[in-house]
């Protein structure tokens, strides 16, 4: 009997995208409901907010220009913190201070990846603003953040002062977007079914089991 071929997840997020960090422990609970399925994720990057220079800006010019002024968002925030808390995570939105251009994050996630950590890449940077309204544009942030989960920090300072996997990142998250993908969370099974928002552990933990059977009935045809 053939072994189970795994299941292709291609996740599309941006770290500084709540319902990413969301989305992100919802479908690591998809996962643990589905042991049984061989899965092979991959993170894949998406700017929420493209328009934002490599600098950041001041989070409350940010709040202004997309949703109006700095108290439109609270009412909206509110219910994010609730959907946050009821997975266990923590979003404090008046702690953030600095809106970043998210380049260099998905760099580091980028990179990450290669020694096998790029969740938990992407876990540190979604906590340290979310959670810590760290500040994602300074290169020290990042640089502790990456050697947090195991980089090289002298490697990663190096790396970043330079343009290395730039053209590369913004390839793939203008693939993303010519895609019609425009709101994330969103999961790509089998790189043909995708799923948008950040949804319910067992719907996802359901699209998984359905769609890994699929790939591995045609497998077998």
């Amino acid at each position: 009997m053939s072994a189970t071929k795994p299941l292709q997840i291609d996740i599309v997020s941006d770290v500084v995208c709540p319902w990413c960090y969301i989305g992100k422990r919802r479908i690591e609970n998809a996962l643990a409901l589905a042991p049984d399925v061989p899965v092979h994720v991959n993170w894949r990057p998406f700017f929420l907010n493209p328009w934002i220079p490599r600098e950041g800006i001041e989070r409350s010019t940010y709040l202004e220009t997309k949703f109006g002024s700095v108290d439109a968002y609270k009412g909206i925030a509110q219910r994010v913190v609730a959907a946050a808390e009821e997975e266990g995570l923590s979003y404090k939105p008046d702690s953030v201070k600095r809106q970043p251009n998210t380049i260099d994050c998905h760099r580091l996630i980028h990179w990450a990846d290669a020694i096998g950590k790029a969740p938990e890449m992407k876990q540190k940077l979604m906590e340290l603003y979310f959670r810590d309204g760290g500040d994602l544009t300074l290169t020290d942030t990042l640089v502790q953040a990456a050697a947090e989960i195991g980089l090289d920090a002298d490697d990663v300072r190096k790396r970043l002062a330079t343009d290395e996997d730039v053209a590369k990142i913004s390839a793939d998250a203008k693939e993303a977007s010519d895609k019609g993908i425009s709101g994330v969370p969103t999961y790509v099974f089998a790189g043909k079914y995708a799923v948008s928002g950040a949804q319910d552990p067992e719907k996802l933990a359901r699209a998984i089991r359905q769609v890994s059977a699929e790939i591995n009935a045609e497998a077998a045809e």
